[in-house]
């Protein structure tokens, strides 16, 4: 029998276009690469990269609706070639696979414009849910873009809530996208109501100053976003590394400095790699030690993705990570 994946991660898959050139704007790009997308299915292909065991929403969680076109084919295929479990991908008739066009700054950050109104992933209902494989898991990552519409909402509300009562761990990383919501106000409110669900939130220091309306590199601004259930909380400060703070402890892990070409997927190696870490070694929470070598390989795992355009292909292995922190490997 095959063993269940470790980590199950919901949420939405699509296609990111990535302009052929930086620095300009949609309308004045020439070209644009096609590369496979979506937060939660790049966690997922960052953990088997990093030789942990995954799935993406299906047989461990739930049935994604992916669209039945070419684009939805190619990311069923995606995830395929990357080892996550697919079992539960199934195609909607009805809508299509979601797009994202992708501005690139000259320093490799990004802007997003989305095509999905409705995409598959929208369309997902509660009634599709496998609750079975989810109470299996060790982990159950999601992000915030599930909560902005139903039926998939409700799908989202009860995954989480058969993960809580199964006494899995909840990873959460809102990965703010404001073009995707009503308003900020509305993205605000979303973002916040499913909060003090986890037990694991990587955010960014935007995210911080967006969410707070506060001076994100201000401790009380961060510390503004703990509550009594979180074992752990991440705040990413881009290319300077991370923050960390616990229960017993706090500090901060410097990043690595690499040639950036685009940020696209940055926070999700960086959050693969750390759930690869926790699902080997839970006591991490309590051993800052443990903890600091993991946010220093998440850091390098992070920085690595932003050598190359797209976010899957970009994704580090371990060897590439382990190259990077002993100084052998240049990027």
């Amino acid at each position: 029998m095959t063993k269940p994946p470790e980590i199950v991660c919901f949420g939405e898959m699509l296609i990111d276009f990535v302009p052929d050139s930086a620095g300009v704007s949609l309308a004045e790009s020439t070209g644009f690469l096609k590369a496979p997308g979506g937060a939660p299915a790049n966690v997922a292909c960052a953990i088997t990269k990093l030789d942990g065991t995954s799935a993406f929403i299906g047989k461990s969680i739930i049935n994604v609706q992916v669209g039945d076109d070419e684009f939805g084919r190619m990311l069923v295929d995606i995830l395929k070639s990357n080892g996550v479990n697919r079992e539960g991908v199934c195609f909607d008739t009805q809508a299509r696979t979601a797009l994202a066009f992708v501005t690139l700054k000259s320093n490799g950050e990004r802007e997003f414009m989305f095509y999905r109104n409705p995409s598959a992933d929208m369309l997902l209902k509660e009634s599709e849910l496998n609750l079975g494989l989810i109470k299996q898991a060790k982990i159950f990552h999601y992000g915030s873009i599930s909560l902005i519409s139903e039926p998939c909402r409700s799908a989202h509300m009860a995954a989480m809530k058969a993960a809580k009562d199964a006494g899995v761990l909840l990873s959460y990383d809102p990965n703010v996208r404001l073009p995707l919501w009503p308003s900020p106000e509305a993205a605000r409110e979303g973002i916040r109501n499913i909060w003090h669900e986890a037990d694991f939130i990587k955010v960014s220091d935007d995210e911080v100053n967006f969410l707070t309306q506060k001076d994100p590199e201000k401790e009380e601004t961060v510390m503004s976003l703990w509550h009594d259930r979180l074992k752990l909380l991440v705040v990413t400060d881009g290319e300077k590394g991370c923050r960390y703070f616990t229960k017993s402890f706090k500090g901060k892990v410097s990043g690595f400095p690499v040639k950036t070409v685009d940020t696209t997927g940055a926070g999700d190696a960086f959050v693969g790699s750390l759930l690869v870490s926790i699902a080997n070694e839970p006591s991490i929470f309590q051993d800052e030690e443990k903890l600091k070598n993991a946010l220093k390989f998440a850091n390098a795992c992070g920085a690595i993705s932003t050598t190359q355009k797209g976010a899957i292909p970009a994704l580090p292995s371990t060897f590439d990570a382990q190259g990077l922190m002993a100084g052998s490997k240049a990027y």
